[in-house]
């Protein structure tokens, strides 16, 4: 969001962030924006790197021990449990900003002319309903589930589901499992999701509102995603596809990173990062990747923040940050090794980089399949990884006989052959939303019907009764006149 924040400012908008006092990622103080920080008693796990890494090294040690039922339950427990804690936190941090009188009228005096936020955690839309204003989603991932599925039909016979792993071709097995997989999105709404912030809700929206409802009732949705990469699907008019938005050319490298990577030679160059919260992975995984990396003739950059492993190469460079988008904008670089979060993903599209994945936690699983059905990307089961197989699968990814290099130019083309740059469209519409006090217009209502009459059960159920009836009254009306004609013989 802080791409779409710098745009804004660059436009000339005056921004406030409303943060909380524990958070690590949004700074307190930034040229392009002023701030306010809500007081916390706690920080969300979400908030917490060693929390985070504690929940990777907790769900992988799940995993290693047994691929069964049980290990299943135990890793959607955990996952229920972060999830839980997250949104405690989120709806904790807006109540405690609305009851704060002197900050709403601050608020409201400073008038506003649209609320942007993400509502992966739904603090932001409360309080954007509580001040009455227009709001703008910047999203992927509602509170439990994709975004589509809160305004859009969403048909699960090709519809993925998030969790399921599977593609919009799906076999009578695969449709089970998205059913199922959808069962615990709507478990995870109704018992862990709506009631974190009915209270809040109650208290200084509406009653008769859920957080579901208002996140349905929102103006925009910027869904951070576009078809070269999602599955066709259903969509919705005030729905703004802006993938690859914070997508950029890229900058000379460092001196030294530069002198690095021309040290390669004709062979090339392997980036390896898994992303800002999770640097590094359990040391005898970390083995088996530096170890494979060695096998390689390429030069490797790989962003690892943990222990030196003892089967490192001379080609590998191990680096604390790295310089992302610009190295994966290199002529150099052959190929992206990640855990497949949605920003890297998209800077490897829009630079043309075949990818290997390791997915870790949440979407990665759901994003590398998407990429692997395009046959751009190959993924690895973290918890299985051993030298052999990660070196063939690099090295069928490096391979330039092999279709995945040549896919990812096609799919790079598609991503950037667009009337309008993702980044313009994403603030075309915010703008529109300010100069319209909103975009109801585009909005449906369809979120206010009662699930029956959404569905028109009542009109089935009426037209079901009606055929029986008619056809009850003409059984027995034959039944009676054959024994009128039988007595009269």
């Amino acid at each position: 969001m802080d791409k779409l924040l710098r745009e804004l400012h660059k436009r000339g908008h005056y921004l406030t962030v409303v943060r909380s006092s524990t958070s690590w990622y949004v700074p307190e103080h930034a040229p392009h924006f002023s701030s306010v920080t809500v007081t916390v008693s706690r920080a969300s796990n979400l908030e917490d790197p060693q929390y985070m890494a504690s929940f990777l090294k907790s769900s992988l040690d799940i995993w290693t021990q047994e691929r069964s039922i049980l290990s299943f339950l135990k890793l959607q427990t955990e996952m229920i449990n972060l999830l839980e804690e997250a949104h405690r936190c989120s709806a904790e941090m807006a109540q405690l900003a609305m009851e704060d009188e002197r900050l709403m009228e601050r608020f409201r005096a400073a008038k506003f002319d649209i609320m942007l936020t993400d509502p992966g955690l739904a603090g932001g839309v409360l309080l954007g309903n509580y001040l009455g204003l227009p709001i703008v989603l910047s999203v992927r991932w509602i509170t439990n589930a994709e975004g589509h599925f809160a305004i859009a039909p969403s048909p699960l016979s090709y519809i993925p589901t998030i969790g399921s792993i599977v593609t919009d071709k799906m076999s009578f097995v695969d449709r089970v499992k998205n059913i199922f997989h959808y069962g615990i999105a709507l478990y995870v709404d109704h018992s862990i999701t709506r009631p974190q912030y009915q209270g809040v809700i109650d208290k200084f929206i509406d009653p008769t509102a859920n957080v579901y409802s208002l996140i349905q009732g929102v103006d925009l949705w910027l869904m951070r995603v576009d078809f070269v990469f999602e599955f066709p699907r259903p969509t919705m008019p005030n729905v703004v596809y802006m993938g690859g938005f914070q997508c950029k050319p890229s900058k000379p490298l460092p001196a030294d990173l530069e002198a690095f990577v021309q040290s390669s030679g004709e062979h090339g160059l392997v980036v390896m990062s898994l992303g800002s919260m999770l640097g590094s992975l359990p040391t005898k995984i970390t083995e088996v990747i530096a170890a494979a990396f060695a096998r390689l003739p390429q030069k490797v950059v790989w962003r690892h923040t943990g222990e030196r492993p003892s089967t490192l190469g001379n080609n590998t460079l191990l680096v604390n940050w790295l310089p992302q988008n610009d190295l994966l904008g290199h002529p150099k670089t052959r190929a992206f090794v990640t855990h497949g979060g949605t920003n890297g993903i998209y800077e490897a599209i829009y630079h043309g980089v075949p990818m290997l994945g390791i997915p870790l936690i949440f979407d990665q699983f759901d994003n590398m399949l998407r990429l692997q059905a395009r046959g751009v990307a190959n993924y690895l089961q973290v918890t299985a990884l051993e030298v052999e197989t990660l070196t063939q699968a690099l090295t069928d990814i490096l391979e330039k006989t092999k279709p995945f290099g040549e896919n990812m130019q096609r799919m790079s083309k598609l991503h950037h052959d667009t009337p309008v740059k993702p980044m313009d469209n994403a603030i075309f519409w915010i703008e529109f939303a300010m100069r319209h006090k909103g975009a109801g217009h585009l909005r449906t209502e369809s979120y206010k019907m009662p699930w029956y009459a959404y569905h028109n059960v009542d009109v089935w159920a009426l037209l079901t009764t009606t055929v029986v009836s008619v056809l009850l009254l003409t059984v027995m009306t034959c039944g009676v006149l054959g024994r009128v004609v039988c007595k009269r013989k």
